[in-house]
């Protein structure tokens, strides 16, 4: 099979006949007809049907026009993509796959504030953990950002080895609950698993199957499983959902101020260990400078989310 079989195919779809397509192509009709029929002795398949009237596709001969007509599109992108001029210098590349961080996302956007190059393609994704840890593994990231927590830690790093990617701490972290700023355990110093019972839990879903070890949230340690609980996908529901209702989630607690709207609030969870936020990136192989520059945003986001974080709570204990 070629591209010029499946061009020859999509073309006679387009144009109805044989001889149509043949004289759009400047082709010889034997020529085009010789070539879709070995491709579909090739195939075992028919796909379509002469008549007087020109062609009519079959069942199969319509499936295979879809990945047909993919597989060409597919094929211009990449002519696209890669036929510049050989001149031109190449786009900086760079693409960070992370967990629903507000600090990631900061740190991304302070890249593309401080981008001089004149030419790139940077590329940023929100993800559960077992994605982020794909992404990475397969090279469709270039970094990834998760945490770990005392109860991860152990079945975390084993994927981690398994796949030849090292974790890099950035910043550990007291974790949090996060509720509406006039939710009634706002005012708190602290808050226990107790305090929390009663309330709706909101966290983000994730495929079914996939370990609880991934989850988004801090893992709470009597894994009792809220009697109310609302599934989201994304951070900006996540956070209408927290702001809107008496709901709480559970997890870094660390906030953005040029982000927060002041509608929610993070209370720290009383005795419970640090969680421990990080990149990850392969083992082996030199680290692009993108890469080397993202990290150090990354860590001048979380110190400053840390900051603020402490002055927000300290400005609710004071106001309670």
């Amino acid at each position: 099979m070629t591209f010029q079989q499946l061009t020859y195919v999509v073309e006679i779809s387009r144009c109805g006949s044989i001889n149509k397509a043949a004289h759009k192509l400047f082709l010889s009709q034997s020529g085009i007809s010789s070539a879709v029929r070995e491709l579909e002795e090739e195939l075992g398949i028919q796909f379509f049907v002469r008549s007087n009237r020109g062609v009519e596709f079959t069942p199969e001969g319509k499936e295979f026009l879809s990945y047909a007509v993919s597989l060409l599109e597919q094929k211009q992108r990449i002519e696209r993509l890669y036929g510049e001029s050989r001149d031109a210098a190449a786009p900086a590349r760079f693409s960070v796959s992370t967990q629903r961080y507000p600090f990631t996302e900061d740190a991304f956007l302070r890249m593309l504030r401080a981008a001089e190059d004149n030419r790139y393609r940077y590329s940023i994704k929100e993800t559960g953990m077992d994605a982020v840890i794909d992404d990475v593994y397969d090279h469709r990231a270039d970094i990834g950002v998760i945490f770990l927590t005392e109860l991860t830690e152990k079945m975390i790093r084993r994927l981690l080895d398994a796949r030849e990617l090292e974790f890099h701490e950035v910043a550990a972290v007291s974790p949090c609950v996060y509720v509406r700023k006039g939710h009634p355990l706002a005012g708190l110093d602290t808050v226990s698993e107790a305090d929390l019972e009663g309330y709706p839990y909101v966290s983000f879903e994730h495929a079914q199957g996939v370990a609880a070890d991934f989850s988004e949230e801090y893992p709470e340690l009597s894994l009792k499983r809220p009697d109310r609980c609302i599934h989201v996908n994304n951070r900006a529901t996540m956070m209408n959902v927290l702001a809107q209702t008496d709901a709480f989630t559970t997890g870094s607690g660390l906030l953005v101020e040029s982000f927060i709207s002041q509608a929610v609030v993070t209370v720290p969870l009383a005795a419970k260990s640090d969680i421990r936020i990080g990149w990850i990136v392969p083992r082996s192989g030199k680290r692009s400078p993108q890469v080397e520059q993202f990290v150090r945003l990354l860590e001048q986001s979380v110190a400053d989310s840390i900051r603020f974080t402490a002055r927000l709570h300290q400005s609710l204990a004071a106001g309670k």
